[in-house]
């Protein structure tokens, strides 16, 4: 546990606590989450999850505390049971995997992911090369890019923007929790080399991603340095924390508040406080909760947009 500094000082010090509003869990992961947890307490465990139902530790192990099992690939999964596929979507290759196996599945796919996996059929099926903006290996590209293997080609910078040696027709996608600013400099040369190129009717990257951005971006005006919570494979949250550098702050990012070091924010006098998406918000109030051992504390909110998205439960888990 982090060890507060300036603790038994004859005056308390003084520190503001700046919270990002929206912050942690979005309707995607919330609906990922509640669908494992319905599983469980309906049909008991064990309940089968190909991997992580979303990128946060905490949550993996308070599943997995109560009866889910999280595997790397379906061979891991008995014939015949259930098994969730995660909200960062699955390509068609594993659907066709479960089928034959016999496998009951539970799509717990964000419906915003899967938005893009329709949009890649599409483009593909008109004959275009796909250019996917997106972090290799994610599990999230890996659905999208396995959608038409043949006709996409994923990039990350700039530069991978300008060795691409392409002829026809062009249209790009973004995988959905990108750093705003970053994926629009790639979009840009992308549209530089292929004037023609088309893209998708809205935004790929999802409303939540985009929101915790300007979030932080607002916080990072006034902290002398930001604590994100989240894991370190949750993209989300690493771009939190590289939005806030960029902006000129230094960020750390953290799992709890046990994670905190106490010379990150020894000389601080506004902490900025944030959370990714896939971060639960109980996550945060221990963090906060910490922070008030390191002086008086006063806790302001800057929010910068309201969230009142609901996405629907799968039809396997939906009261009747």
């Amino acid at each position: 546990m982090a060890v507060p500094i300036g603790v038994g000082d004859s005056a308390p010090r003084s520190l503001t606590v700046l919270q990002a509003s929206p912050r942690a869990f979005c309707a995607g992961v919330e609906r990922a989450i509640e669908i494992v947890e319905l599983l469980l307490e309906r049909q008991g465990a064990p309940v089968f999850v190909r991997k992580q139902i979303v990128h946060n530790v905490h949550v993996v192990r308070g599943l997995e505390a109560r009866g889910a099992v999280f595997v790397e690939e379906l061979d891991e999964v008995p014939d015949g049971a259930t098994v969730v596929f995660s909200a960062h979507g699955v390509s068609p290759a594993v659907r066709r995997d479960a089928e034959r196996r016999g496998l009951r599945v539970v799509d717990a796919t964000c419906p915003l992911v899967a938005k893009v996996h329709a949009e890649a059929r599409r483009f593909a099926g008109r004959g275009d090369t796909i250019i996917l903006v997106g972090h290799r290996g994610h599990e999230e590209s890996e659905g999208t890019l396995g959608e038409a293997p043949e006709q996409t080609i994923m990039v990350e910078t700039v530069e991978d923007v300008q060795r691409l040696s392409v002829s026809g027709p062009v249209s790009y996608l973004m995988q959905t929790t990108l750093a705003v600013d970053e994926a629009a400099a790639v979009v840009d040369a992308l549209k530089a080399r292929f004037p023609d190129l088309r893209g998708p009717d809205s935004d790929d990257i999802c409303y939540a991603t985009t929101n915790r951005q300007n979030a932080v971006r607002a916080v990072a005006a006034d902290a002398d340095v930001i604590l994100v919570v989240g894991s370190r494979n949750s993209s989300n949250s690493v771009r939190l924390v590289d939005v806030a550098r960029r902006a000129g702050v230094k960020a750390y990012l953290i799992d709890d508040a046990d994670a905190i070091d106490p010379l990150w924010v020894r000389d601080a006098k506004v902490i900025g406080l944030t959370a990714g998406a896939s971060a639960s918000p109980v996550l945060v109030s221990d963090v906060l909760e910490a922070l008030r051992g390191y002086g008086d504390v006063k806790v302001l909110e800057r929010e910068v947009a309201k969230e009142d998205v609901h996405f629907g439960l799968p039809s396997e888990v939906r009261s009747r």
